[in-house]
């Protein structure tokens, strides 16, 4: 036997389908419009949480190259 729904019955289901569908919708979709968005914000949120360790090996680098070019530049000009 098969139960025809009356007016009310059918709109109520018809919204918890739309519901439904909304939701699993928003379930499947991803922020990211590519995976190059989604490396860039997963290295982002891994640098925030200090995974790849702190930058300072660098700016040590920087510091210590300057020095040299300035030491040398400073011999070149007492020889000139």
């Amino acid at each position: 036997m098969v139960r025809i729904p009356n007016s009310g019955q059918a709109e109520a289901q018809v919204l918890a389908l739309e519901a439904y569908a909304e939701r699993a919708g928003a379930a499947l979709a991803c922020a990211y419009s590519s995976s190059a968005e989604l490396d860039a914000a997963l290295i982002a949120q891994r640098r925030a949480a200090g995974v790849y360790g702190p930058r300072r090996h660098r700016k040590q680098l920087l510091a210590t190259g300057a020095g040299i070019a300035a030491a040398l530049a400073v011999i070149v000009f007492l020889m000139a």
